[in-house]
């Protein structure tokens, strides 16, 4: 039967019963945790006191007083406002890893060794946890101290050398997705590393760089690069190695045509009434289409150009060919199948009401993903989880009045 995951049989997601401490902030890290809290684990949230996950600020935009940045990324998670340049703050931490199942962290390289806080310290009283930190270079090598963000590591490893129109300047991919990648390395080696504690009961040490992620993902391109010593460049929306693979413009937008087989070439000659175009040598082949896609671009183009976007998409569907326009966030989000999958989703938040967000793309057909928790306000959670970790009333005032902690 196909769609088993649309109706899930039992109701605990996967990582029911699993806690996370999440010293992250910005996007990498607080993106892993949002996915393990997504599938069902108990995400602890620490942060500064007074400003917290600086991402806080990072607004306008914003849900009433919350920044929508941060509200994107922080779900199904609590906070506790903890001060860790503190001694007792530390202390504080140290209890709260001592039970937990995942710790992860993306400070500057060596910070919480320095505090007394790395996985060595760590693991001395809780020998299966897996600890994952997260920086822009990785924890050795001559870079590993350099400062990171998103645009420096898009282009340190090469995916702005491959981005944009070959005339053009090199843009970064709209989204941060060196952040991203790494946040979804991250997520799929502590899974590993849960499995392998799961066969010999420890836990581990997992180092995740931006940098790693970005050359990771060029993949083919680095193949191409290894194989010839040709330094792929920016193609617009071309493909270096399939045609016609790419965007054209027509009246009112753009159309996006993806003929990746020799059938779906002879259906797109079909459907736009050009079947002489099987039978041109210049075009019989893929790579003879890729050799002279200057030429097949020519005669491509007025065809779309002649057409509503719309109008174009719907004949190529008639003819089997894989194409769509290019939409934006309002189209993306009211795309019948976007709606369908559960991935514009809505959640209450105490302060600002009911706000929106993309759901999860994971779907199972037993333990499905929870939306269960609205982004935490700073400190939100801070008195529960204390008492949760053993400290009584009079300890958790104690705290507040030395301001090691807030609410």
């Amino acid at each position: 039967m196909v769609g088993e995951a649309q109706h899930p049989s039992g109701s605990e997601p996967p990582l029911d019963g699993l806690t996370v401490v999440d010293l992250s902030r910005a996007l990498a890290g607080p993106f892993c945790t949002m996915q393990l809290g997504d599938l069902g684990a108990d995400i602890i949230k620490v942060e500064r006191p007074g400003t917290g996950d600086q991402t806080r600020g990072w607004q306008p935009p914003k849900y009433g007083d919350q920044s929508a940045y941060f509200l994107s990324t922080n779900r199904n998670k609590r906070s506790i406002a903890l001060d860790l340049s503190r001694k007792r703050g530390r202390a504080i931490l140290r209890r709260l890893a001592e039970d937990a199942d995942i710790l992860v962290q993306n400070f500057r390289v060596g910070k919480m060794e320095e505090w007394g806080l790395g996985y060595q310290n760590l693991k001395e009283a809780n020998d299966g946890l897996v600890y994952c930190s997260i920086s822009g270079y990785g924890e050795w090598g001559p870079h590993k101290d350099r400062r990171a963000y998103d645009i420096i590591l898009q282009a340190e490893g090469g995916m702005m050398s491959v981005t944009g129109v070959e005339d053009g300047e090199p843009v970064r991919v709209g989204v941060a997705i060196a952040d991203i990648g790494a946040g979804m390395y991250a997520t799929q080696a502590i899974l590993a590393a849960l499995v392998r504690r799961g066969i010999d009961g420890s836990g581990q040490k997992i180092d995740v760089s931006m940098l790693d992620g970005q050359a990771a993902w060029m993949t083919y391109l680095a193949s191409m690069y290894f194989a010839t010593d040709e330094i792929p460049t920016r193609m617009g929306s071309k493909h270096p190695t399939i045609a016609p693979y790419q965007a054209f413009e027509a009246v009112d937008g753009w159309v996006i045509v993806a003929v990746g087989t020799e059938a779906i070439w002879q259906r797109l000659c079909e459907a736009i009434d050009r079947e002489d175009l099987v039978e041109d040598e210049r075009f019989q082949t893929n790579d003879r289409r890729v050799s002279n896609i200057d030429a097949l671009e020519e005669i491509l183009a007025p065809w779309f150009g002649d057409r509503q976007a719309s109008k174009a998409v719907s004949r190529l569907d008639e003819y089997d060919v894989p194409a769509t326009q290019i939409r934006d966030m309002s189209e993306v989000f009211s795309h019948p199948q976007i709606e369908a999958r559960r991935m514009r989703r809505t959640i209450d938040h105490p302060s600002v009401g009911e706000i929106e967000m993309p759901g999860s793309p994971m779907h199972f057909s037993r333990t499905p993903t929870a939306l269960n928790r609205h982004p935490p306000r700073l400190g939100e959670h801070t008195d529960e989880i204390l008492a949760e970790i053993g400290y009584d009333a009079s300890d958790i005032e104690a705290f507040h009045s030395e301001d090691i902690v807030a609410r």
